[in-house]
């Protein structure tokens, strides 16, 4: 079998292949994906809690769960998820050192490890992140003002689908 008739076979078998992660899903089963850091589940605290601490703190390490309402949809260097009030906590990761999905993780359900802060944005930053969301140019100019917003910088996350 020449290099090329190999080539083509490998990637007629990778093509027709089912991931583990469609084949656990049609099943109905939970499928729990790992990004950054090896972490666990244990210890996380809610959203809530987290807020809670925030209040008091300026810097708290833990983990959290929490529920993703989007990441950055170009190259999935950043997540939003959702806080308690309705509003938004940005996602970072640890020295740019990993990247989650740039689409489907609306309304997944995350365990993420690292150092909540509180942290003022400013406007050309809250632009850059509308634009990598996909927000429509008038939206990105109605962005005026600074905000200050809790942040998490994140070295491990894990996600279940």
């Amino acid at each position: 079998m020449n290099k090329l008739t190999l080539l083509a076979t490998i990637i007629a078998i990778a093509c027709n292949s089912t991931p583990n992660t469609a084949i656990a899903q049609e099943k109905g089963e939970a499928v729990v994906k790992s990004y950054g850091e090896a972490i666990t589940p244990e210890g996380a605290i809610s959203t809530d809690e987290l807020v809670k601490v925030m209040t008091e703190k300026d810097e708290f390490a833990t983990k959290v769960e929490c529920t993703i309402l989007t990441s950055c949809t170009k190259k999935g260097c950043w997540m939003d998820v959702e806080l308690p009030d309705g509003g938004v906590m940005k996602v970072r990761f640890m020295d740019y050192g990993f990247f989650v999905p740039t689409k489907g993780l609306e309304g997944k359900k995350a365990v993420m490890q690292g150092t909540a802060t509180r942290e003022v944005v400013d406007v050309p930053t809250l632009r850059h992140y509308a634009e990598d969301a996909g927000k429509s140019k008038e939206e990105i100019e109605l962005i005026t003002d600074p905000e200050t917003n809790l942040m998490f910088l994140a070295d491990g996350v894990l996600i279940t689908y």
